[in-house]
């Protein structure tokens, strides 16, 4: 059985896409990692990189060549200084030539050594080849960027999921039915199931340093991206909108850190109104900075990290104000559980399932969190999670220009809000009484997957990629 922690849901590294920037920049160090394993990374006289499917045709708009040439470079998505992005990238164009993991100098053109095939691999629509010329003859290692951050080698033993991953976690969970029957023998709330499995790879003390760590980048994200105006880069002119919604709702009120302006926040206007204006302003703000290449926190996607922080905040700041740290690791303990059913029965991948997979995931994740922290039982929780699902299934993905930038931000913002609205309608329900166990729904989105039309899956084919002309943007 898989067994998935819930910081391989929950990563922080650059946006704009975890699929198509996060994983091959993942990629990229992982096959330097193998060059050196062969002791043959001082011998690579040169490099080059082919990509195919929905990583060549998008991959444009979601950075993915940038992403290669810095992980080449051996720069790391965790803590490379984020402006220092667009100096290394220059450089290596100009120059035509990289430092190779910061150790050797090879020459490299982007132009040509970076190939856009617009083929797909058999196994997964998120190809990547790399290959080095070593003592002059050609070495090639193929990956695939699964979605997430996630990057495998090896092709799935069946056609939706892979055991890349395995763990002896004391309460191995692959359904949702496992995980009740756990908290139902236990008598244990979901996050408490959840925190067992994460002490038997880790101690507590790392646990909470971790989740301090993942909120902390949540919460400087959402901070600037209320706090930054502009336009957006790519070439859509998308103004930024979180500055001006935030600008109006915070008023005059003063603040230096972002734990003072959360208190701030604590004081403002809470009517239904400005709620909903409360909880985009954080989805868009996220996206928006993920959309500029700045560091997020895929959750369980780069694409749709605001919505599980949106999620957070509100209920932090708006629905209880004495909310703390605890209810923080709750929250994201729950989340990453519910994130891992979903990848383990189906897929996270906008290449593979459409953006259902992405923000549909991510509000249920948000969804079942938020019922945890607001009283909900263990079946309630999984309820809320079903209901958030099911209410994106069958949503495609089709990013205008490939970017990650229309409708993708704004999708953010409503699913944020479909998450708050599910567990508020499982917490008003009878499990007993649910027609669709979320088992279900995830089956249910997988064969749903399946059945999508490829221009729906993040190739910029179909839907309002090609309906909407980028003159008009």
């Amino acid at each position: 059985m898989e067994c998935i922690s819930i910081f391989d849901m929950l990563k922080i590294g650059v946006g704009p896409s975890s699929s198509h920037t996060l994983g091959p920049w993942r990629a990229a160090e992982r096959w330097i990692n193998e060059l050196k394993e062969a002791k043959s990374f001082d011998h690579v006289s040169h490099i080059s990189i082919d990509l195919y499917g929905s990583l060549s045709l998008t991959g444009k708009g979601h950075a993915t060549d940038l992403a290669i040439m810095l992980g080449l470079s051996g720069a790391n998505p965790e803590t490379i200084p984020t402006d220092t992005i667009n100096t290394i990238i220059t450089s290596i164009k100009e120059k035509k030539a990289l430092r190779f993991n910061n150790e050797k100098h090879l020459k490299f053109n982007p132009e040509t050594d970076i190939v856009f095939n617009k083929n797909f691999l058999p196994f997964h629509a998120n190809g990547l080849k790399f290959t080095a010329l070593i003592k002059g003859k050609a070495y090639t290692s193929t990956f695939y960027s699964i979605g997430g951050g996630f990057v495998v080698k090896k092709e799935r033993k069946s056609s939706k999921k892979n055991f890349e991953i395995k763990c002896g976690f004391p309460y191995p969970i692959e359904k949702g039915t496992d995980l009740l029957q756990y908290c139902k023998t236990l008598q244990s709330p979901v996050s408490k199931i959840v925190l067992e499995n994460e002490k038997s790879i880790r101690s507590e003390e790392n646990i909470n340093a971790e989740i301090q760590r993942i909120w902390d980048a949540m919460l400087e994200c959402m901070y600037l991206g209320c706090h930054t105006e502009g336009i957006l880069p790519g070439g859509l002119n998308v103004k930024r909108r979180a500055f001006d919604i935030h600008k109006n709702l915070i008023g005059k009120k003063l603040y230096n850190t972002p734990v003072e302006w959360i208190y701030s926040i604590r004081d403002t206007e809470v009517k239904f109104r400005q709620i909903l204006k409360w909880v985009s302003c954080f989805a868009l703000a996220v996206n928006e900075v993920n959309a500029s290449l700045g560091r997020v926190v895929t959750a369980p996607t780069n694409g749709s990290a605001g919505v599980i922080p949106a999620v957070l905040m509100y209920y932090l700041v708006i629905e209880n104000h004495d909310g703390n740290f605890e209810d923080i690791k709750r929250f994201l303990l729950v989340a990453g559980e519910i994130g891992s059913i979903f990848k383990k029965g189906a897929t996270i991948s906008a290449a593979m399932g459409g953006c259902q997979a992405e923000i549909g995931v991510s509000s249920a994740m948000a969804a079942g969190g938020l019922c945890e922290l607001l009283g909900g039982t263990p079946e309630q929780v999984l309820m809320a999670s079903e209901i958030a699902m099911e209410h994106h299934l069958g949503l495609t993905c089709d990013p205008i220009g490939g970017l990650v930038q229309i409708p993708c931000i704004e999708r953010n913002a409503m699913g944020a809000i479909k998450a708050i609205n599910a567990a508020e309608l499982a917490l008003d329900s009878a499990p007993e009484n649910a027609k669709v166990p979320l088992d279900k729904v995830v089956a249910t989105m997988w064969e749903t997957a399946k059945d999508m039309h490829t221009k729906y899956k993040e190739t910029s084919e179909g839907g309002l990629a090609i309906s909407v002309n980028l003159t008009d943007c």
